[in-house]
């Protein structure tokens, strides 16, 4: 669920939210010794048959915690998100060998968790226990009847009934007004639907929505005061400073370039087709300040936008160089593009189990 009000998330009280920025992850790496026992532990648990290697089946559990600690979904969830996993793991075997040493280990792991800890430092996320407290406070204010009524005259529901409007514009309520996002199942199921009582079928007049709106906001705040929403809050805005950064600095623009297109396929020619030239760019998406293909819509469009200017699609065969030159061209697209129009998204997810428990990737040794 995405907003674009972020205003008052730095008043909320201190031990309601909690800031992951990445600096633990950091702290972690760069102490060598503290690292290294962290790496030994690691290993130790992995190696089941203790022959100092690691097979690709005793690698999988480290797979599966670096895919819960990028919030992917379980391994197995979809064809979409097992290419990725299938991905880590070739990024520990190379692709080729069976087995890893401790070496290869520590040092892909440690690509890993200093990927994780810049993008965190980059779009920090706030982990916001949601109790009802800032929610009661809206409805007893005195902006909530205009907000409300507001709200009310946005919603196009012809021929909906009481409880379509009034579940509608809880969807329409932020993070900021206490209200966890509605389009979680956990959230409907726990918390809307059961603040939803009385004869809800009946014709919706502005008089009769902000009565029932109002007595469903105080059930819901008294509900989360029994069950508090822990809500993963992240914002940010893409405006082509980070791939202007990348495309300024030529050795690492070639370093990110030949890393990216080391395994795509060659015809014999040794030429690579532009079909590919997509799934190049979202392998260093990260590096040019992007977001992952399929997570932002407007950034999707953008880029495809991008891509069929210079026939991203045609299925035509070129030189490694070109190949590289039509990658610069497209971000440099993208980001003539993102300065004239950036795109700010604001995103609010439910944590469904305690964050230190839905990966074990970074639980200390011991």
């Amino acid at each position: 669920m995405m907003h674009k009000h972020d205003s008052s998330m730095k008043e909320k009280s201190s031990s309601n939210r909690e800031v992951m920025d990445g600096s633990d992850i950091m702290e972690l790496v760069e102490n060598d010794k503290v690292f290294s026992n962290f790496v030994d532990h690691k290993f130790q648990e992995l190696d089941v048959d203790c022959d100092g290697k690691l097979s690709r089946k005793e690698l999988q559990p480290a797979v599966d915690d670096i895919g819960a600690a990028i919030g992917l979904p379980a391994h197995g969830s979809s064809p979409e998100s097992d290419h990725i996993y299938s991905q880590v793991l070739n990024e520990f075997t190379h692709g080729k060998q069976n087995n890893v040493g401790k070496t290869e280990f520590k040092e892909v792991l440690s690509d890993f968790l200093l990927g994780m800890a810049t993008g965190l430092k980059r779009d920090p996320v706030v982990i916001l226990r949601i109790d009802g407290e800032d929610l009661h406070e809206f409805v007893n204010g005195p902006t909530f009847e205009p907000e409300i009524l507001s709200i009310f005259s946005e919603i196009a529901l012809p021929s909906g009934c009481l409880k379509d409007y009034i579940t509608k514009a809880f969807e329409k309520l932020t993070v900021d007004q206490g209200m966890p996002p509605v389009t979680d199942p956990w959230v409907v199921s726990n918390i809307i639907e059961p603040s939803l009582g009385g004869d809800l079928n009946e014709p919706v007049t502005q008089e009769t929505f902000l009565t029932e709106f109002t007595r469903a906001a105080q059930n819901v705040a008294r509900l989360l005061k029994e069950q508090p929403a822990i809500v993963a809050h992240s914002q940010n805005t893409f405006d082509g400073s980070g791939i202007k950064k990348l495309l300024s600095n030529k050795f690492e623009l070639e370093k990110t370039l030949d890393s990216a297109i080391k395994g795509v396929p060659k015809d014999r020619n040794g030429k690579i087709s532009k079909e590919y030239l997509g799934v190049v760019l979202d392998s260093f998406a990260a590096s040019a300040g992007l977001p992952p293909l399929g997570a932002v819509d407007q950034m999707d469009k953008m880029v495809n936008e991008a891509l069929k200017m210079f026939d991203g699609g045609d299925g035509k065969t070129v030189k490694e160089e070109e190949f590289k030159k039509l990658l610069t061209e497209v971000l440099g697209s993208i980001m003539l593009q993102l300065e004239g129009n950036p795109v700010s998204i604001s995103i609010n997810s439910v944590v469904h189990e305690p964050l230190a428990s839905s990966s074990t990737l970074l639980q200390p040794a011991p």
